[in-house]
């Protein structure tokens, strides 16, 4: 697998202003945007074939990373116009993807970087990879729920309280094979009115498929506010 696709379209909001003339990913940790220490993590274990989607401050994107020569890598580009879910923002990836599986990850996720080598490689014999960390409260993001194999047998975002729960956090790492595609292409619009992939993997699971969920090794880190970023940078 040489493929990637990467995140990198949102504001991310709570950053404040931090992301006024930014796109979230090039934020810097240890002087370097975060999306760049992700790119070498991903290069680092031969994905080599990138495809950034990109929306608020694009050109800051296009402008560091260029075609990926300078960084030994191809990366092209998507453009995602309307803020409509992550479902979507995905289905942007079909033609660059073709028929070959690919890794997928958050642009404001930082993880060992082995642990792409060890999604990709769980990818075999399964459908789809789902990433996961251990964690007492999984109310900010997804529940994902496992049998005795450690495939995925449901997924919850943001459970409420008196809602089932689960110790396994989506970690918001993926490895898919093109078969994605077309539970994406049958999604409606979630609660808050967005096209998720979170249920498009949901589906795919309840279909029958394999999801196998698989626990990120060391350090994981969403670079979700000003506060994480200090953290990280001190």
């Amino acid at each position: 697998m040489n493929k990637a696709v990467l995140l990198a379209a949102g504001r991310g909001t709570r950053m404040r202003d931090l992301t006024e003339t930014l796109p979230k990913p090039m934020l810097e940790v240890h002087a370097k945007p975060v999306l760049q220490h992700i790119i070498e993590g991903l290069r680092a274990n031969g994905l080599t074939n990138l495809l950034v989607v990109v929306g608020w401050r694009a050109e800051v994107v296009k402008e560091f990373f260029g075609d990926g020569s300078k960084f030994g890598l191809q990366i092209d580009y998507e453009t995602q116009t309307v803020q409509d879910g992550t479902g979507r923002v995905v289905a942007l990836a079909r033609e660059f993807v073709g028929n070959d599986p690919f890794l997928l990850s958050y642009g404001d996720i930082l993880i060992a970087p082995q642990n792409y080598g060890r999604i990709c490689a769980a990818l075999t014999g399964a459908e789809a990879v789902i990433s996961v960390k251990r964690s007492d409260d999984v109310s900010q993001g997804g529940a994902v729920f496992v049998n005795e194999k450690f495939e995925l047998t449901d997924l919850r975002e943001k459970p409420k309280p008196g809602e089932p729960t689960s110790s396994w956090y989506n970690a918001g790492v993926y490895a898919f094979r093109p078969g994605i595609f077309d539970h994406i292409a049958r999604l409606k619009p979630s609660p808050r009115g967005e096209y998720e992939l979170t249920d498009a993997i949901r589906n795919l699971a309840l279909s029958g498929e394999k999801v196998q969920a698989l626990e990120i090794a060391g350090d994981w880190v969403d670079v979700r506010d000003p506060e994480i970023l200090a953290q990280l940078n001190r």
